[in-house]
């Protein structure tokens, strides 16, 4: 474990914004962790842990410890005649872990490929895409809890998993690191094909049965379509939470613009693509300076270049007022914002 000081975070955060951390830490298992959270000399600093840097946006230097979490493994520890239990260390890359399930043909995460970041960082956002949320196949995790010290379980229940949320974002923020993570996937896997552009493109393939693969395959094709790479330009996918309306506003809305984008949910709810929403209110493929949304996908905010945070973070709140003032929504930023 080396302690590195005054150390650039532009390789570790996929906007590419390049700030500095006063100390910056890398550790691989939880003794390494315990070491630097209640070391004598590091103990009263302000801390982040930093996943795979895919959902932060850093507006300044860090006057703190960052400690970039990069917990390995992943190991089958239980199993049934139906499920399988895969425990995956806090530090592995999500991908690669939706790749080690899809190769042993153990489903409900294949809709979750591509999704970019780590295994630890999975719980805290409750990470979905196309039909599929963590919550539907996460069974735990462990971590350490920053105040006790203690190593902690929380399961399932205990997570109060919502749109992109959880106990780790809300009570537990800054107070919990969490250092593996374990779900329950399928041996006799239900495929989810009805969101998006699934089935459309699996219908290309002219099979009769379909794989889990097949269908990874062509979320990572959807998924390299619409999303820029952040080794091409910076950027952390969607910037904004899609908005969740009554039906009430919803068709309210509809009245207005037939194409509108919504999604029906629980509850006489319905889930508006926050896309289509900035697309309508001329964000598009707007630019100012080296900010700005994407030409494919106005979702996602992009770093062109030499954008400050405060540079991408100004664009953000000029598309929210723009949206606001047109639809009356107020978008929320799925990003995690350090000031």
């Amino acid at each position: 474990m080396q302690i590195k000081e005054n150390y650039s975070l532009k390789p570790y955060n996929t906007f590419g914004i390049d700030v500095k951390a006063k100390v910056f830490i890398e550790i691989f298992n939880e003794e390494e962790l315990r070491e630097v959270l209640f070391s004598e000399e590091l103990k009263d600093q302000e801390k982040i842990i930093l996943g795979g840097g895919s959902n932060v946006l850093f507006i300044k230097d860090f006057d703190g410890v960052v400690i970039k979490n990069s917990i390995p493994g992943i190991k089958i520890i239980k199993e049934t005649d139906s499920h399988v239990f895969i425990e995956a260390g806090a530090g592995v890359i999500w991908h690669e872990l939706v790749l080690f399930c899809i190769k042993r043909n153990f489903g409900g995460i294949e809709n979750l490929s591509l999704i970019p970041g780590t295994a630890g960082a999975a719980p805290m956002q409750n990470i979905g895409a196309y039909g599929q949320e963590l919550k539907n196949v996460f069974y735990s995790l462990r971590g350490i809890n920053l105040i006790s010290g203690e190593t902690e379980t929380y399961f399932n229940e205990d997570c109060k998993f919502g749109y992109r949320t959880s106990i780790f974002k809300k009570e537990l923020k800054d107070k919990f690191v969490i250092t593996s993570i374990t779900l329950v996937l399928s041996k006799q896997p239900e495929l989810i094909l009805e969101y998006g552009a699934i089935k459309t493109e699996l219908e290309k393939f002219k099979k009769e049965n379909i794989t889990i693969k097949d269908v990874s395959d062509v979320v990572i094709a959807i998924r390299k379509s619409k999303l820029p790479d952040p080794a091409e330009i910076g950027n952390a996918g969607s910037f904004f939470k899609n908005p969740i309306l009554t039906e009430e506003k919803y068709f309210e809305l509809k009245n207005k613009y037939d194409d509108v984008v919504g999604y029906p949910q629980n509850g006489k709810q319905v889930k508006v693509a926050a896309g289509w929403l900035i697309e309508k209110a001329g964000w598009k493929g707007k630019r100012i300076g080296d900010a700005g949304s994407h030409v494919k996908q106005s979702l996602v905010l992009v770093n062109y270049g030499n954008a400050s945070g405060k540079n991408i973070l100004d664009l953000a709140r000029q598309i929210k007022n723009s949206v606001f003032e047109k639809f009356g929504i107020m978008l929320e930023e799925e990003v995690n914002i350090i000031q």
